[in-house]
């Protein structure tokens, strides 16, 4: 299908129940939808960092309403839900971190699949719903180490507790869609993105908010893994998909509830030592060093094949990263500089919109 393009006036007015909207790509999720006019209402817990996308641009006071709750509380989920009588329902809420979950697998697998069928749960119990986006991760394909890209049809897997969550995700999402909520006319899709980078990522253990806090610091960044290769994506490439996604299940409905790769073109799959001498240099910052001792496994190489995405939806990337980078460096040394994040934030939208 074709013509499908990314519409402001489709958002306008129009109610959308957002999870995980504290956290990094929800933020800057919620901050997009806002300045489309659309009414936000959002569910999640609360924000972890204090110096975060969530808290330095207002999105609290920018949103219709927000619960700060967690995902498996099927009472308050469901409460929420039936307040905000959603058209659209876009699930961020996560624990998303590879080496966490190797602390804590119990609390992952619980949020990533408990949490997901409490929502499904609460979705197919609120009258008004019309379409809904799970977001996984690219990291739900059984990883077999080989140089071609996954697509949406590869066999699903996880050797760390995390992929292994979205595994399931992914197939508790394909199960509620057939099983329940295709008969009450509810278009569900998921959607797999890369590694995504942006302003405003205070999380532990990623690349570029670990180089962040070493050039604040003035000190050298330590990599686990350079030779990991990643498909590394500003975050409002994938976001882009999820809003368009949104709208085709919205508007066109069942042949485009299914799973949905949105990750970058295949030049920007760089290995973590490029992306941080990149930065390193961009930023007049010391080099890189190798960590030393035994680290937990983690996939050696990812790449997602997005060409679903761009016949189908008329998806593509728009910034390379290198452009990336610099649009996130650039942005937290405003913050630095102490300029005003919000509108920062909303210049950097549109900037992108416009590309």
């Amino acid at each position: 299908m074709e013509g499908l393009e990314l519409r402001r006036d489709f958002w306008n007015g129009r109610r959308v129940f957002l999870t995980g909207h504290t956290g990094f790509k929800g933020s800057w999720l919620a901050l997009w939808l806002v300045d489309m006019g659309a009414e936000v209402h959002g569910y999640a817990l609360p924000p972890e960092q204090e110096d975060g996308l969530y808290a330095l641009t207002g999105v609290s006071e920018s949103i219709a309403s927000e619960v700060l709750a967690d995902i498996r509380d099927s009472s308050q989920l469901q409460a929420a839900l039936r307040a905000c009588e959603p058209e659209i329902v876009l699930h961020l809420a996560a624990q998303p971190l590879v080496r966490a979950s190797y602390r804590d697998p119990v609390e992952t697998y619980s949020t990533n699949v408990m949490g997901l069928v409490a929502l499904l749960e609460a979705v197919r119990a609120a009258p008004g719903v019309r379409a809904m986006v799970n977001v996984t991760t690219d990291k739900c394909y059984e990883n077999r180490e080989w140089v071609w890209p996954y697509r949406e049809n590869e066999a699903l897997g996880g050797h760390d507790p995390y992929s292994a969550s979205k595994a399931c995700a992914e197939i508790v999402t394909a199960s509620y869609r057939q099983s329940f909520l295709s008969k009450l006319g509810i278009e569900l899709a998921s959607a797999r993105a890369g590694n995504v980078i942006g302003g405003g990522d205070r999380a532990s253990d990623r690349l570029v908010p670990d180089f962040l806090r070493a050039l604040d610091a003035n000190q050298t960044l330590i990599l686990r893994n350079p030779s990991a290769t990643r498909p590394w994506q500003h975050v409002l490439e994938p976001l882009s998909g999820y809003l368009m996604l949104a709208e085709a299940l919205a508007e066109q409905g069942s042949p485009f509830a299914e799973a949905w790769n949105f990750g970058p073109e295949p030049v920007d799959v760089r290995s973590v030592g490029d992306v941080a001498s990149f930065l390193a240099d961009a930023a007049d910052a010391p080099a890189w060093q190798l960590a030393s001792g035994a680290e937990p496994h983690e996939a050696q190489s990812l790449a997602l094949d997005s060409s679903k995405a761009r016949s189908r939806l008329g998806w593509q990337s728009r910034w390379p990263i290198e452009e990336a980078l610099r649009h996130t460096l650039d942005w937290h040394l405003a913050w630095k500089g102490g300029s005003d994040m919000a509108a920062f934030s909303l210049d950097q939208i549109r900037k992108f919109e416009a590309s």
